[in-house]
């Protein structure tokens, strides 16, 4: 990751990689970025972030949308994170677009995700779940250094990361 940075208002953030700017998107984006979506599964995810991000709005990174752009401003993907855990611990979610897939964005997202993450005060673990069949994503964890912690989810085996 080459640099993060926070701008007060609305909370603006972003990490800036080699290749990507990944950017906290802001409630009227999460919003229209929710109205394009399709699937139904996502949507319902997408909106308990926003709503997140509502309910906290001085932890809006913890329940933010978080877009994943080429430095060209193409899309090529999103993360977030789901909240902030009294013991410390945040589970990052991600996703790639189809067309973007096997380029690398996920593994440079993720590994600049989970550094800032653990960057920030009390913060000292980042975790993920995969289904089960998703070895791709499984890839893309275990390329950013988190390891299997032996936990079923409910979608699936959990992975770790600490400082």
């Amino acid at each position: 990751m080459n640099r993060a940075a926070a701008v007060k208002g609305e909370e603006q953030m972003e990490m800036e990689t080699e290749c990507l700017i990944i950017r906290m998107a802001s409630r009227d984006e999460m919003e229209r970025f929710i109205e394009k979506q399709t699937d139904e599964i996502l949507i319902a995810a997408y909106r308990e972030m926003l709503q997140g991000s509502l309910d906290h709005p001085d932890e809006r990174e913890w329940y933010a949308i978080w877009m994943i752009e080429q430095k060209d401003g193409s899309h090529v993907g999103d993360l977030c994170f789901k909240g902030l855990r009294p013991d410390g611990s945040v589970e990052i979610g991600y996703g790639v677009t189809e067309e973007n897939r096997g380029r690398g964005f996920a593994s440079e997202a993720v590994r600049a995700a989970a550094a800032w993450a653990l960057e920030q005060p009390g913060v000292c673990r980042v975790e993920a779940e995969t289904e089960a069949d998703n070895k791709a994503s499984q890839r893309v964890l275990e390329k950013c250094g988190f390891a299997p912690s032996g936990i079923m989810g409910e979608e699936g085996p959990r992975f770790f990361k600490t400082r």
